[in-house]
């Protein structure tokens, strides 16, 4: 991991429901930078195995059920949230709603949101301060838990914040332009007028550490790069740094697409971060894509 901003708070036990690829990512850094961490995945398999390997305590929580111990959140100073709506709205707070409340250590709580709550803006920049327009039920689903969370503390000295986060990409799990090449998954969608925004998950981890080090209780954050582009930019510039050729844009008409891939290309937004800097004090290791992917090629092998 490439040398980050450290945290400016000091130490206390973070809990992360949805230990993913962006929430472990950050777990990693605020361990070896000597908090106290714990959390959840949905089977107790890889729980067992995170809690042997990761020096962290890692509970079962699929969200049909209560954590199966007592008191998990004991001690708990601050609380990251990166669990998707699905059947249930908040499972955090269906499930373990009084018990939070009940936490008198809780200072903190930060849910990972989605521009999805914007709705189509038709590439127009959007900012925090607009209220959400959902086009689709993805973005409903999410609009409606950032308003259970953010009601869900009326009585308690604690501050809640949304981060509503655009494309995630960094090392690992094929989750770049980079390693997509390499493995031959690589598509660029050809969309005449198509930008999206991007971030990298370590850009991620430095902006939810800076408002646990500046809390504002409602505080709304678009979490994006600086710079909305072309979905097939990213992969030609990624290209060129492996020295091959890019593949050849498809048709967005003709692409063969999930129906999640294709409700992303439905909407069309460029995301104002000014809030970012302004109020967080944030400057981006990575603003644009160019040098996210250019570190990241740093550090992959060449196959």
């Amino acid at each position: 991991m490439p040398d980050l901003p450290a945290p400016a708070i000091a130490p206390g036990h973070v809990f992360f429901f949805g230990l993913g690829y962006t929430a472990l990512r950050l777990a990693r850094r605020m361990r070896d930078a000597g908090w106290t961490v714990s959390g959840t995945v949905r089977s107790p398999e890889k729980a067992d195995s995170l809690s042997r390997t990761e020096g962290m305590t890692v509970h079962a929580f699929d969200g049909t059920a209560p954590i199966a111990v007592a008191d998990p959140f004991a001690g708990v100073t601050h609380l990251v949230d990166t669990v998707p709506p699905r059947e249930i709205l908040v499972p955090a707070l269906d499930r373990h709603g009084d018990d939070l409340r009940a936490c008198d250590t809780l200072r903190w709580i930060g849910f990972l949101s989605t521009p999805a709550v914007y709705g189509d803006r038709q590439g127009g920049v959007v900012t925090e301060d607009e209220a959400p327009t959902p086009g689709s039920r993805r973005g409903e689903l999410r609009a409606a838990a950032e308003r259970a969370w953010l009601d869900a503390f009326p009585d308690r000295d604690v501050a809640v914040q949304v981060f509503r986060i655009a494309g995630i990409y960094g090392p690992g799990e094929g989750r770049n332009a980079i390693e997509q090449l390499q493995a031959g998954k690589a598509r660029i969608i050809d969309k005449p007028g198509q930008v999206f925004n991007r971030i990298h998950v370590d850009d991620i981890g430095s902006i939810l550490l800076a408002s646990m080090a500046r809390p504002r209780d409602g505080g709304i954050y678009n979490v994006a790069d600086n710079e909305a582009c072309p979905p097939g930019d990213p992969i030609v510039f990624a290209a060129g740094l492996l020295g091959i050729d890019p593949p050849p844009a498809i048709p967005f008409d003709s692409a063969e697409m999930s129906e999640m891939a294709r409700s992303f290309y439905s909407e069309c937004k460029r995301l104002d971060t000014t809030r970012l800097s302004d109020e967080l004090g944030v400057h981006l290791t990575y603003p644009t894509y160019r040098e996210g992917l250019t570190a990241i090629a740093a550090d992959t092998p060449v196959s």
